[in-house]
């Protein structure tokens, strides 16, 4: 057995990254030979990225590389705790892997983890992402990745919050000066602040624009305290008159049904009784020029809340300037080609963990 050295473990955590014991345990197994313990690290991360393989990793952050004004990409890059998030080696992997996809012809993230490393082709970015998980000790995932480009004018680039947010904004024009990326910054921080879903109207598709109409309708229908009043005491007088109520509920209604306020005085299933009434008279309710108003006017005001151009910019001195306007205030032509925006774990399942319970565990264990 070859005597293992301090400078040997030294040597090999400088080339792995690993840490100290498991750079002094893979020289032991393959006694002392570096290059064996190189592959022993690799094989090892394996197996422990294996056995991380089901544990939720929605932690982490997002980072942006660009090049020039015309180019940039966005990565989203996990790991299971806020603390390896903070972690400089983590933030400098990430950095790494935003670098790579600013250099990637890959369409998906399947193909992105299968290509090759940029640093060295002899390994993919998925056997990079293995052996960092080695090194940092709990899962990480490369989630998605976004590159975009303009030879019609630039792009703007923000992350906010240490990486929970990363933005990409580009910007058409004619003619790309200070004024327009100063603009372009200040439309990132925009949609980083209110998270437009779409760029303008015209991008919201005929399904999406039918979904929409369909839930703001049922929503109406299920919010009887907000029906025209016309609408709602119809389908009060049908709940009293035929007794749908419990007799709390009707002498509640008895006693109140002048009051302004007479839902505070109703209980949740009475509402709820109303709120079916509602639906199953969705017909001729959805008929009455009044709701639909009503019904048109929530519609329109969510559309100006999650596309960009209508929102009230957030800058606006008058308070009221949306960012379309704002826009040609800046340059005529001016023009929100494209928006990229991620946030750190969002549509991810978060473990909420209860940290005493959980060393009160351990140690009972």
């Amino acid at each position: 057995m070859a005597e293992i050295s301090a400078s040997m473990v030294k040597e090999l955590r400088e080339k792995s990254g690993a840490g100290m014991m498991d750079c002094k345990k893979a020289l032991n197994e393959t006694n002392g030979d570096m290059d064996a313990a190189l592959e022993f690290l690799k094989k090892n991360g394996q197996a422990k990225a294996v056995k991380k393989a089901s544990r939720i990793a929605a932690e982490g952050i997002c980072c942006i590389a660009t090049e020039g004004d015309n180019k940039a990409a966005v990565v989203e890059v996990n790991s299971e705790t806020d603390f390896v998030a903070k972690n400089e080696k983590f933030q400098n992997f990430v950095k790494e892997v935003a670098d790579q996809a600013l250099q990637s012809d890959a369409k998906d993230i399947e193909s992105f983890m299968a290509e090759p490393w940029k640093a060295d082709s002899s390994k993919t970015v998925n056997d990079v992402q293995v052996e960092m998980i080695a090194t940092i000790g709990e899962k990480l995932n490369i989630r998605r990745f976004e590159k975009v480009s303009t030879d019609n004018g630039c792009v703007a680039t923000y992350v906010h919050g240490g990486g929970r947010i990363g933005v990409i904004v580009v910007g058409e024009t004619a003619t790309v000066n200070d004024d327009v990326k100063d603009a372009l910054k200040n439309v990132a921080l925009q949609v980083a602040s209110m998270n437009p879903q779409y760029v303008s109207r015209e991008d919201i598709s005929a399904d999406e624009m039918k979904k929409i109409e369909e839930i703001t309708l049922d929503s109406a229908l299920n919010d009887p305290a907000t029906l025209p009043k016309p609408i709602l005491q119809k389908l009060l007088d049908k709940a009293v008159n035929e007794k749908l109520w419990n007799e709390d509920d009707l002498k509640a209604y008895e006693a109140e049904k002048n009051n302004k306020f007479l839902f505070n005085f109703l209980s949740d299933a009475a509402k709820a009784t109303l709120a079916q009434l509602a639906m199953d008279d969705k017909a001729n309710i959805s008929a009455d020029k009044i709701f639909s108003g009503l019904v048109q006017g929530r519609i329109s005001k969510q559309i100006k809340e999650s596309t960009l151009l209508e929102q009230v910019y957030v800058k606006a001195e008058d308070g009221k300037q949306n960012v379309g306007a704002y826009l040609k205030s800046v340059q005529a032509d001016l023009k929100i080609a494209k928006i990229v925006r991620f946030e750190t774990g969002e549509g991810m399942e978060k473990k909420n963990e209860d940290f005493a319970a959980e060393v009160a565990k351990q140690m009972n264990g």
